[in-house]
């Protein structure tokens, strides 16, 4: 096996457990491994600290995997991984509840590796070139785990691309899924849309919190603002809402809402859905004067990096000011980010200036965060990604 020796005094970071190691961090590699080969790293004094996924040209050269120098890295170990973190969820698996996150990539100590399972179907995204070497024997060991009816290749994430490596989608094994694959989460059916749907197909870490936030809908006029294929929407009109508007660009996420509106038999005349940009609509309803009790705002990732903080914190501030604007006096905001660069109290900061814009006052009701399916590693913080704040707006 391949020796990687890191520089005097950068051991900290493999001692305590966390997971990447920087290239600026390594001294020497004594051999020629290829990229995502396990390798044995060690300190400057030739100390064992993991073994750990290589890669030359990438930022993180390492994904350490284990730290333990007697166990060795091969298909028995990887099928003990992946039963543990499924284990670890089979108890939000009910009647329901059938879809939800089973492998969290480091947080479940497989970096590179994210596992959804929709009803009988999984979708599998690959996004290290560790993993990518090892794709069959994770596809061996999750067919015989969960006998899903088809595993799917959602690996089309632009993270590939810091391993060198090129999206991939298609089907696995087994089945190839349907057009629509009928999910349930808390009660509400949803159609997924496995290969042309976003990410791996729904945004199943934002379960627990679109259940929390139809506490406060009943009888209420919403805006579900990046809708996608209608959660926050769907849960509010369960709860009694009064009105319902969804908004979202994208054509797909209008025709899913529509679908899953039919599925769950909701009164479409209390539901309103428009294909804009959020942004400009939401200054299409000041001009209109229109007004709401309870909006939600959970955009897309703004800050897919340090670098873009200052850039996504600006985009934050005007989104949240212009939702407080459109909101009754004492009206209920739930604002989210799902930026891992943005911590919770730097977007807590970007809501106080946005409030200070708008002219309003705020109370922080509730925090949220992303649910147990997507746990964080208390040796890796940066797998905390998303965050949100339930404020009234007065």
């Amino acid at each position: 096996m391949v020796d990687v020796i890191l520089k005097k005094g950068k051991e900290k970071a493999a001692t305590l457990r966390h997971p990447w190691i920087f290239s600026g961090a390594i001294d020497k590699v004594k051999g020629k491994p290829e990229n995502g080969e396990v390798v044995r790293l060690s300190s400057a004094s030739g100390e064992f600290l993991a073994y750990g996924y290589y890669h030359a040209t990438s930022r993180v050269a390492l994904r350490l995997l284990e730290w333990d120098e007697a166990i060795t890295i091969d298909a028995q170990w990887y099928e003990q991984k992946l039963n543990n973190a499924i284990s670890s969820r089979a108890h939000l698996l009910n009647a329901d509840t059938n879809t939800c996150r089973l492998v969290f990539s480091e947080a479940d100590f497989l970096p590179g590796l994210i596992v959804d399972k929709y009803a009988d179907f999984l979708s599998l995204q690959i996004l290290s070139a560790g993993m990518e070497h090892v794709k069959p024997i994770l596809i061996d060991i999750l067919r015989k785990a969960l006998n899903p009816k088809g595993i799917f290749d959602k690996s089309d994430a632009t993270a590939r691309t810091h391993e060198q490596l090129e999206a991939t989608q298609g089907l696995l094994w087994g089945e190839h899924p349907p057009e629509f694959i009928e999910v349930m989460e808390n009660g509400i059916r949803y159609h997924i849309n496995i290969a042309e749907g976003q990410k791996s197909g729904f945004y199943c870490d934002q379960r627990d919190n679109r259940l929390i936030l139809s506490e406060y809908t009943k009888g209420k006029k919403v805006l579900d603002c990046f809708c996608y294929s209608g959660g926050f929407s769907l849960n509010s009109l369960k709860q009694g809402a009064a009105e319902v508007t969804s908004v979202d660009s994208s054509p797909l996420a209008i025709e899913t809402l529509q679908h899953n509106l039919q599925l769950n038999g909701f009164d479409a005349s209390l539901q309103q859905s428009i294909q804009s940009d959020v942004n400009k609509q939401l200054r299409v309803f000041k001009e209109e004067g229109r007004k709401f009790d309870v909006i939600v705002l959970d955009p897309p990732k703004y800050a897919p990096s340090r670098s873009a903080l200052d850039r996504a914190a600006r985009a934050y501030k005007d989104l949240n000011r212009l939702g407080m604007l459109l909101l009754e006096p004492g009206g209920i905001m739930a604002t989210y980010s799902c930026s891992g660069a943005v911590d919770m109290e730097t977007f807590k900061q970007i809501i106080a200036w946005a409030a200070l814009d708008a002219g309003k006052e705020v109370q922080i009701i509730r925090q949220f965060s992303q649910p147990e399916d997507h746990p964080v590693r208390i040796s890796f913080p940066e797998g905390e990604y998303l965050k949100g704040l339930l404020i009234r707006v007065l």
